[in-house]
């Protein structure tokens, strides 16, 4: 039931849903797609589990765009709930790749006699970090400063402003994109080559992943700062992709410094 059916208060007991179900239902059968992808070499299930999971993302974001836009149902109270429900979900992210520096730095730091007792492993031939990684990082930096641009052309109610600098830090984040899985494809080791290649594909292919949630949380943010949803004192959808895309930045920056520079 909505807020409104409680009397006047701050705060917002959302309406009753189908997509925290229909989302479960296509999470399982992501899941289980992938493991009949990996035994079978079938991919129905998986394309059924993913259009399913796009589709429940969709439309639950859709009807939490109306509560906080048009319905007026976002307070302050709700605000500063939605603020810590961000800031708890980026610990939770945090931790996620702490475990994979975990990983890594253990496997380098005491390499097995299996691996040749050296890092990079025997017959590991690393990326030099010069190259694409660095161009990369640049690129990330680079976007770090347009959302911030576009953040404060919001706050300062320059709308033209804000459109740009955020279209442009799109650009950047398809760029870095583009970039990594070119650098995926010249790669001379695979995921199956020893602790290396496993550590170095899971941290950076999981960042990357991550790269594309932010990228799309920015297009959706576009399209909204485009269809005048945000003002100079609401707009924390767009903050909360702000943040969540600067923690990319600052786990690219770990990435880059441990495993492609240090670790190579």
């Amino acid at each position: 039931m909505s807020s409104h059916a409680h009397g006047f208060h701050t705060y917002h007991l959302v309406d009753m849903s189908p997509w925290p179900l229909t989302s479960s239902i296509s999470a399982m059968m992501l899941t289980t797609g992938l493991v009949k992808w990996f035994h079978q070499f079938n991919m129905d299930l998986l394309i059924l589990g993913v259009a399913g999971v796009l589709l429940s993302m969709i439309q639950w974001w859709r009807d939490i765009t109306r509560e906080g836009t048009y319905q007026g149902l976002h307070t302050k109270v709700v605000a500063i709930g939605l603020r810590w429900g961000m800031i708890l979900f980026i610990v939770s992210e945090v931790l996620f790749f702490f475990s994979f520096f975990w990983a890594f730095f253990h496997s380098s730091l005491s390499p097995t006699v299996e691996i040749g007792n050296c890092w990079p492993p025997t017959g590991i031939v690393p990326f030099n970090p010069f190259q694409i990684p660095l161009l990369n990082t640049a690129i990330l930096l680079a976007s770090g400063a347009t959302v911030t641009w576009s953040h404060h052309a919001i706050m300062e109610s320059n709308h033209t402003q804000a459109v740009q600098s955020l279209l442009l830090t799109i650009i950047l984040g398809l760029y870095f994109t583009a970039l990594q899985a070119y650098e995926y494809i010249e790669a001379s080791f695979t995921i199956a080559d020893s602790v290396y290649g496993a550590t170095f594909f899971v941290a950076t292919g999981f960042h990357g992943l991550h790269v594309v949630i932010g990228t799309s949380f920015l297009a959706v943010c576009l399209f909204r700062l485009y269809s005048c949803h945000f003002s100079a004192s609401h707009h924390f959808g767009f903050e909360a992709a702000a943040w969540y895309w600067h923690f990319v930045d600052v786990v690219w920056l770990f990435l880059y410094i441990s495993i492609y520079w240090w670790g190579g």
